[in-house]
C-alpha cells in the first residue's frame, strides 16, 4: 500500500513538473532585445519581425502603432479580422478597445464642458433625477473618485429576464432603483469602476437628446477626421461596419467568435471601435485639437487629490505618469493598451482581438526592450 502511494505520489509529481515546463515554454514569447545604439529604422524593423514571429506562433492576432512627433513609424497590422482566418488585418481595421475607450468618454465630456453645456464640478444629480449619490461630480465620475460601487453589470444579470438589450438608461435605471450603499465618501479615494463611464455616456445622451452614438461620430469622430472610429454595439442602428474585427478565441488550428451578449448595449466603459491609422489622429488630439481648448485639454492630466490631501493618478480616462498617460482593456476577445510619452513625443498603441494570453507579456518585453 505504502509503494503504491509512493508510486502515485512520483507520477503526480512528473506530470507537475512537466505542466509547469510546458506552461512555462508556451507561455513564453521571443526575447525582443534592442540595442539602444541601434538606427531608429534599425529598432522598428526587428519590432516589427518580432510581431510577425509572434503572429506565426498563434502569439499575436492584431495591429501595432509607434509614433514619434506624430508621425507613424510603424502602423501595420498581423493576423486576421475574422474567425475564419481568411481576412487579413490591415492599418485601417477597426477593433474593439474596451475599457480604453474611457478616454473618449471622457473627450465627449470636456467637449459639453467646452461649449458651456455643463461644468466638472456640477452634481451629477443635477442631470439625473433621483441619483441616489446627492454629492458626486462629474470630476469625481472621471477621476474614478465617486464612491458609486461597480455594480451595473451584476444588477443586469439580476434582472436579466426583463432586459432584452442593456441601455445606458436602463442601466442607471437599475442603478437608482437598487440604490447601493456608497463603496466611500466623495473623493475619499481612488476606485476604478467601469459604472462611473456608463453614467457620463449617459449624462451626454441627457444634455444633447443624442444617443451616446450619435454624439461622438457627430461631434469629435467626424470633424478629426477619424473614418475608421465609432460607437458600435447591440443598439447601433446601423449594423454595418466595413472594417470591424470580430472578437476571437484563436486555437493552433482554428478560431472561435466570441459573441456579444445582452449587457452589450451599453457604451461609455467600453464600445468605441478604432484603428491604428485613426489613433495617430487620437494621439494629435490630446496635444492640441479644434475642439478643445490647450487648459481644458490640461484637465484630462491633472493629479486629483482627495480629501486626506493625498494625490490618485487617474485622471480623464487616462493613468497618468511622469512622462505621460497609458490604459488598458480587455472585454470579449479584445486586448488593448495605449502609453504616450508626452516628454519624448511618442505614443504606442497594440490592439489585439484574440483574448491574447500572452497580451501582458508582449507589452513587458516592449517596456523592457532596451534592458
Amino acid at each position: 500500500m505504502k509503494v503504491l502511494l509512493l508510486i502515485t505520489l512520483g507520477i503526480i509529481a512528473i506530470i507537475a513538473i512537466f505542466l509547469i515546463w510546458f506552461l512555462g515554454f508556451y507561455l513564453k514569447v521571443p526575447k525582443l532585445k534592442l540595442d539602444s545604439q541601434l538606427e531608429r529604422e534599425d529598432r522598428i524593423q526587428l519590432i516589427d519581425h518580432w510581431f510577425e514571429a509572434l503572429q506565426r506562433e498563434r502569439k499575436f492576432n492584431g495591429a501595432v502603432l509607434m509614433t514619434k512627433d506624430g508621425k507613424a513609424l510603424l502602423c501595420k497590422a498581423y493576423g486576421y479580422a475574422d474567425h475564419n482566418l481568411e481576412v487579413p488585418l490591415n492599418e485601417h481595421s477597426s477593433f474593439q478597445l474596451a475599457s480604453v475607450s474611457k478616454q473618449f468618454t471622457a473627450a465627449g465630456i470636456m467637449l459639453l464642458k467646452e461649449r458651456g453645456k455643463l461644468a466638472y464640478d456640477e452634481l451629477v444629480s443635477k442631470y439625473i433625477p433621483n441619483f441616489p449619490y446627492p454629492n458626486v461630480s462629474i470630476r469625481h465620475l472621471l477621476n474614478q473618485t465617486s464612491g458609486i460601487p461597480d455594480v451595473y453589470m451584476k444588477l443586469a444579470y439580476k434582472h436579466k429576464k426583463t432586459i432584452p438589450v442593456l441601455s445606458n438608461q436602463i442601466a442607471i435605471d437599475l442603478l437608482i432603483k437598487e440604490n447601493k450603499t456608497a463603496r466611500s465618501e466623495p473623493n475619499g479615494k481612488f476606485e476604478y469602476s467601469n459604472t462611473n463611464y456608463v453614467i457620463l455616456a449617459r449624462i451626454i445622451e441627457i444634455v444633447t437628446g443624442l444617443t451616446f452614438e450619435t454624439y461622438m461620430q457627430k461631434e469629435i469622430f467626424e470633424p478629426m477626421g477619424m473614418l475608421n472610429t465609432r460607437v458600435w454595439n447591440l443598439l447601433s442602428p446601423d449594423t454595418s461596419f466595413k472594417n470591424k474585427t470580430d472578437d476571437l478565441e484563436i486555437g493552433r488550428n482554428k478560431a472561435i467568435e466570441l459573441k456579444p451578449s445582452f449587457v452589450d448595449g451599453v457604451a461609455g466603459d467600453g464600445a468605441v471601435y478604432s484603428s491604428v491609422a485613426d489613433m495617430v489622429i487620437w494621439d494629435g488630439f490630446w496635444y492640441a485639437n479644434p475642439l478643445i481648448s490647450p487648459k481644458n485639454l490640461q484637465e484630462a492630466f491633472l493629479a486629483p487629490v482627495l480629501k486626506n490631501g493625498k494625490t490618485t493618478d487617474y485622471g480623464f480616462g487616462w493613468m497618468i505618469t511622469p512622462y505621460g498617460m497609458w490604459h488598458n482593456g480587455s472585454w470579449l476577445g479584445a486586448r488593448t493598451f495605449i502609453v504616450r510619452n508626452t516628454k519624448l513625443k511618442t505614443c504606442m498603441v497594440i490592439l489585439d482581438n484574440s483574448s491574447n494570453v500572452f497580451f501582458d507579456k508582449i507589452i513587458s518585453a516592449l517596456n523592457n526592450s532596451d534592458r
